[in-house]
């Protein structure tokens, strides 16, 4: 990897993302004294694909390239992986195609990797994609399908055209299994990272962890990674726009009705319309929502203005830039612990005891590849906002 892109040269091929201590941000996000310590996970820095989505998206494109090389002879089990950078491995690979159904930051990753990789890169993309990410697809190679409708009928169409070509893989942000592994992966780094700062995971002192959700793969994926690998004094909660609260819904109808029921955030008369174009999906992968089911905490919703708002809060109190989707996770720590339900949920678990020592951590998922001009915009409606709110 290190070969294929230069900027992770420092790092020897490692995609990984800074774990930050945040106690500056504290105090805008309604935590006071005795109720925890503050950080962030910073996906939106995470290099080569610019969001959470390279966990997932580069490790199945990667575990194709290995299964293929494998198959060609290019490389021998253990052997010299660098092989899969040479002319030889891009003419093999160039043959077969990977195709994605994407709102933006999946088909990014997607995208550039395959490309970078030598194979044909399809990225089927809804009508909420933003242009900024189709153009830099494009400059990368990568053939972009733009589709009117939203994200499910997007990742419809690419399945439905990959199943057509024998030497196509489509990746399946709602069914697959390789995506979901690669987002358990982060919480392997994540607990070492934990215990260079200090931080203890245990019944003294839980850890909470807020992660914006889509379709729910990323979450969910790594939910399952911190859970297997911490345990249970590990409690995640989802956010998601108040207009595309599809994992809501979902475990709404699982907890009602049974697993196999399958909503849509339209059911509800919601429009599934969000500022946050990665967190646009009308209806949840049933992988997720079956995985999460006994494992997950609780899901929250956030308004596109409160996105906004908090982006600015994390830029001046930070300096961290980052985008609307982004900015989810910073509602947790005050749905938590200024609410009536997330009292509750203290009260109900026993952490309202041990609240002092808990540590929040807000998963951020992407921003390093926004466009200046795009980013300002963003910042001119967050502090709009914020002035309005007085």
């Amino acid at each position: 990897l290190a070969d294929v892109f230069p900027e992770l040269g420092a790092t020897g091929g490692v995609v990984e993302s800074p774990l930050r201590p945040a106690a500056a941000l504290r105090p805008a996000l309604g935590l006071v004294e005795g109720q925890g310590r503050l950080f962030i996970k910073a996906d939106h820095s995470l290099p080569v694909a610019g969001s959470i989505k390279a966990r997932g998206g580069m490790h199945e494109v990667l575990e194709l390239a290995e299964r293929l090389a494998l198959q060609h002879g290019l490389v021998q089990p253990g052997g010299d992986y660098r092989a899969l950078a040479t002319p030889a491995a891009r003419e093999v690979l160039g043959r077969y195609q990977v195709a994605v159904g994407s709102t933006g930051n999946l088909g990014m990753s997607i995208g550039v990797v395959a490309s970078a990789l030598g194979f044909q890169a399809t990225v089927h993309m809804s009508a909420d994609a933003k242009e900024w990410k189709k153009d830099r697809l494009r400059q990368c190679g990568v053939q972009v399908v733009e589709h009117t409708g939203d994200y499910e009928r997007a990742v419809a169409a690419g399945r439905a055209e990959a199943a057509s070509n024998p030497l196509c893989h489509f990746v399946d942000d709602e069914q697959s299994f390789s995506l979901l592994l690669g987002y358990s992966a982060a919480a392997l780094h994540l607990q070492k990272q934990l215990a260079e700062q200090g931080v203890a995971v245990d019944a003294e002192h839980p850890l909470i962890v807020y992660l914006p959700c889509g379709v729910g793969g990323a979450p969910a994926g790594i939910t399952f990674g911190l859970r297997q690998l911490l345990g249970p004094h590990v409690h995640c909660f989802f956010a998601e726009p108040v207009q595309s609260p599809c994992f809501m819904v979902q475990m709404l109808a699982d907890s009602t009705q049974g697993v196999g029921d399958h909503p849509s955030v339209y059911d509800w008369g919601l429009t599934n319309r969000t500022e946050a174009d990665g967190l646009a999906v009308p209806r949840a992968s049933l992988l997720a929502a079956e995985l999460m089911q006994p494992l997950l905490s609780g899901v929250f919703t956030v308004a596109d203005d409160t996105l906004f708002a908090q982006l600015v809060l994390v830029l001046d109190a930070l300096g961290e830039r980052i985008e609307p989707s982004a900015a989810a996770g910073f509602s947790g720590p005050a749905m938590l612990t200024g609410t009536t339900a997330g009292q509750a949920w203290l009260a109900n678990t026993g952490l309202d005891a041990v609240l002092h020592n808990a540590t929040h951590l807000v998963w951020t998922t992407g921003g390093l590849l926004v466009p200046e001009a795009q980013y300002q915009g963003f910042v001119q409606r967050g502090r709009a906002v914020l002035a309005a709110q007085g």
